[in-house]
């Protein structure tokens, strides 16, 4: 990297767009794993190219998992407009079918409005189902899924995945243990047609985003600056309320089972309030399973065909104006 650059002006006159006819929407989508500072270069992209800010984090949909989830403060949404934030009650189903059809709405609003999407988060199915489109399966059988679920309740998660393993081997093999919806829904499908979901994969076309052009930028900082930065996050988050917010959540009456409450440190927070584990220990824990989350994301992104990366974290200044120079020939025209 070159030193010395300039750092650019946070606020440049506003860009106009002339569209013709055959006009590509420029989206940027800002991938890599958590703590790498991906919302911090997306809120300065977003003011140096007259951008709008949409989330693809599974757990940001919800309301008032604020702390756990590093949600952008008030003050930042009053800089940028933020999209796909706190629009479901926290025990509402939603599904990366149900992201891809409300992004893609928002897409279509700021593209409409002349604006560019800037795309950030750290929910790769979501990304993939936004850019790429889903797999358009079979319905659902309520009548199987009630059977799984039982069965689920009675021997565990890790009982179907075995199942699983032995009548779509394919997909238990890119379906974690601890994912229940979707060994469920792999099971769902393989009793109720008679083939393997795997197969439908094969079989089924996805319909991708149309009219736009999206460039992946990738942000991969050293793996020891990575893991300081997670290691940090994390006892910020304390400090800054993280117990208090899950007590206050349960209080309000959101049940401990509702789907934002497995995310990394919420789930284990109420661990923490229903044992005499300590503090430390519990922060501890919280560390190392947000190390190996991001390392998981790692893998996940990398496979993201067209990404061009950059090794270091999004909040330096050497890194933003990498990225905006790299930007620039394709936001502004």
């Amino acid at each position: 990297m070159t030193a010395g650059i300039p750092l650019i002006p946070k606020k440049p006159a506003l860009i106009e767009r002339r569209y013709s006819t055959h006009f590509m929407h420029p989206v940027l989508a800002i991938v890599g794993p958590t703590a790498s500072g991906k919302s911090e270069l997306a809120l300065f992209l977003a003011e140096c190219f007259s951008g709008e800010i949409v989330n693809y984090d599974s757990v940001q949909i919800f309301r008032y998992f604020d702390i756990g989830t590093a949600k952008p403060a008030s003050e930042e949404r009053a800089r940028v407009p933020h999209h796909m934030i706190d629009i479901r009650e926290p025990t509402a189903i939603f599904t990366a079918g149900d992201y891809q059809r409300e992004a893609r709405r928002v897409l279509h609003d700021i593209c409409g409005r002349g604006k560019m999407p800037v795309l950030v988060g750290g929910t790769g199915l979501y990304l993939r189902a936004l850019t790429e489109g889903l797999f358009n399966g079979p319905e659902r059988s309520i009548y199987w899924r009630n059977r799984l679920e039982m069965l689920a309740e009675r021997k565990g998660r890790e009982y179907l995945h075995r199942i699983l393993s032995k009548v779509d081997p394919v997909a238990a093999s890119r379906i974690d243990v601890r994912d229940k919806p979707k060994v469920i829904r792999a099971l769902e499908v393989r009793l109720e047609t008679g083939k393997a979901l795997s197969k439908h994969l094969d079989e089924r076309p996805r319909y991708p985003l149309t009219g736009s052009d999206v460039r992946f930028i990738g942000l991969s900082p050293p793996r020891e600056e990575l893991y300081r930065r997670i290691n940090d996050r994390v006892r910020q988050m304390f400090t800054a309320g993280l117990v208090q917010e899950v007590r206050e959540l349960l209080r309000k009456g959101i049940p401990s089972s509702a789907k934002p409450f497995e995310a990394i440190g919420y789930r284990h927070v109420i661990a923490h309030i229903d044992s005499c584990i300590t503090n430390e220990e519990t922060i501890r824990i919280i560390q190392r399973d947000t190390r190996r989350y991001a390392k998981r994301q790692m893998t996940w992104f990398r496979k993201q065909p067209d990404v061009t990366w950059f090794d270091g974290p999004g909040d330096s200044d050497e890194i933003k104006n990498m990225v905006h120079q790299f930007v620039k020939p394709f936001a502004t025209f």
